[in-house]
């Protein structure tokens, strides 16, 4: 009588059986207006075996339609095209396909573009030009129902504090953004000189600025004089 074949058993190993299913790979959806982005991104996410690239696309206007096309789960977003697009194209997926999650892919990490961004509906943020591994990690924990955000883009916000203006000087920096006088600020604005005065040398002292231009300068670059 013959002996069936030894067996070694590996404490901890599982059995893989010819009807074990390789699981669903993470369908994306990559959203950027530079083919140059657009091309690092897939090189770098094609290499993961659980994540699969279905579309990309260079218009904001047409994500809501890819990713119902391409029944994507995640959206890799990018943050730098023009005005407030992705935010407004974020809520919008958070709206009609919530099961498609978003990552906002940044190059900087102000307090108020985070929170303006969670409070759109993404999922997460992630820096533009992290290692693939790592992006795909986010991807992966995005797709799970996590929130992530880039640990070098939370350290940087922590430098930055919210805006110390009030909605008066915020909208006088921006009136005052084109180098006009203050008389034409004060037209564009509906107030007196004297209140256009007040409101800059005020927003220079909050900003610890030494000029208009340096006020201006100081906010925006904190984010504080977004719409």
């Amino acid at each position: 009588m013959s002996c069936p074949p030894s067996r070694t058993h590996f404490p901890g190993a599982r059995t893989v059986t010819p009807e074990a299913r390789v699981p669903d790979r993470i369908r994306l959806l990559l959203v950027d207006d530079q083919i140059l982005s657009r091309g690092v991104l897939r090189t770098g996410l094609e290499r993961e075996r659980d994540l699969e690239i279905v579309a990309e696309i260079n218009r904001s206007d047409d994500v809501v339609g890819a990713a119902k096309r391409h029944r994507a789960n995640v959206a890799l977003l990018d943050t730098t095209g023009p005005g407030t697009a992705s935010l407004a194209v974020t809520t919008e997926l958070r709206t009609s396909i919530p099961e498609c999650r978003v990552v906002m892919l940044t190059t900087y990490g102000r307090p108020i573009h985070l929170r303006r961004g969670l409070e759109a509906g993404a999922k997460g943020f992630a820096l533009k030009g992290s290692p693939a591994p790592q992006l795909a990690d986010a991807v992966r924990r995005v797709h799970l129902g996590l929130r992530v955000v880039d640990a070098n883009l939370a350290a940087e916000s922590l430098k930055y504090s919210e805006t110390p203006l009030d909605d008066g000087e915020t909208d006088t920096l921006r009136a005052a953004r084109d180098g006009g006088s203050v008389a034409m600020i004060a037209r564009s604005l509906h107030v007196s000189e004297r209140v256009v005065r007040r409101r800059l040398w005020s927003a220079i002292g909050k900003t610890g600025a030494r000029t208009r231009s340096d006020a201006i300068q100081i906010a925006e670059h904190n984010g504080w004089l977004l719409d």
